[in-house]
């Protein structure tokens, strides 16, 4: 073998592993996927029948489906919008910090190595109806809270935990996209008279639009994927469907239901959203974005 044909060969097998472990768990999976959505299997996997498009068309009728949709909407738009929205306010906030700046770094970042799993368990506990210390001080205003009865309130717990979790990732991303202003134009634009206002507005919100858009793609993920954990730990979908996402759904009707065929039209479905939704954001929002 030549030394050209070594060098070309090695990267490859570098890349082997990764490349494997790609294949196996995610390609794999979303091939059968996509294969057992024309299919009907009974409970046991012991058999399947080919049912062509039956299983999309039964999902796309189902007003559950609809509902769950709706929740996701209102869910992702809310989670997506206050993750990012606080990371970058605790950020211009850290950013100006002189004395002890690494320590609020280091505090800030410190939710993201929360898995949601236990996060959904942290903010449960806290608003526990009996013991939870959010609740009790929640009452002292005369408001009683019961996330187990009350869909509004359940809603908002899995979203307040949700936040929490992301904002950390959010704050990374928005500090080092500040850091790397240069302060030059921050104080060429104080010395023309613009205010603290007119400078971040005028200055710093542009120059971060290129992470706030990688962000926005990030969080729209995370919202859509990486949040069933956080509900499976607290509300289980409801109380009344109320916190029932498009991902609860799919795990209940495949894993719960053993509706096999319909749990992978849902899996379809949901990765048509993804991308659709992706496309719509570097094909219109990009625009937006100054590099």
């Amino acid at each position: 073998m030549t030394t050209f044909e070594r060098h070309s060969v090695t990267p490859w097998l570098l890349l082997a592993p990764q490349l494997a472990v790609v294949a196996i768990f995610f390609f794999w999976p979303a091939a059968e996927s996509l294969r057992q959505a024309f299919y009907v299997q009974d409970a046991f996997g012991l058999g399947e029948r080919f049912v062509g498009l039956a299983n999309f068309q039964h999902v796309l009728s189902s007003p559950g489906y609809w509902h769950a949709f709706g929740v996701t909407a209102l869910f992702s738009l809310l989670v997506a919008a206050g993750a990012m929205g606080l990371a970058l306010l605790l950020a211009v906030l850290a950013d100006r910090v002189l004395h002890g700046a690494r320590l609020y770094r280091v505090l800030l970042t410190w939710p993201y190595a929360v898995a949601p799993a236990v996060a959904g368990l942290l903010w449960l506990f806290m608003f526990d109806p009996v013991l939870g210390v959010l609740t009790h001080a929640l009452a002292v205003f005369g408001v009683h809270w019961d996330a187990q009865l009350d869909p509004g309130q359940a809603l908002a717990l899995v979203v307040i935990a949700s936040i929490w979790q992301q904002m950390s990732y959010n704050f990374v991303f928005f500090l080092a996209g500040l850091q790397m202003i240069p302060a030059s134009l921050l104080e060429a634009a104080a010395i023309d008279g613009a205010g603290p206002f007119r400078c971040f507005f005028g200055i710093t919100l542009p120059l971060l639009s290129p992470t706030a858009f990688f962000l926005l793609v990030m969080n729209s993920v995370y919202v859509l994927f990486e949040t069933f954990a956080t509900i499976d730990n607290t509300t289980l979908g409801g109380p009344g469907g109320a916190t029932r996402t498009l991902v609860y759904k799919l795990y209940e009707d495949g894993f719960v239901g053993r509706d096999l065929g319909g749990s992978s039209a849902q899996s379809v479905l949901l990765m048509l959203l993804v991308g659709v939704l992706t496309f719509i954001q570097f094909r219109y929002l990009e625009r937006r974005v100054a590099y």
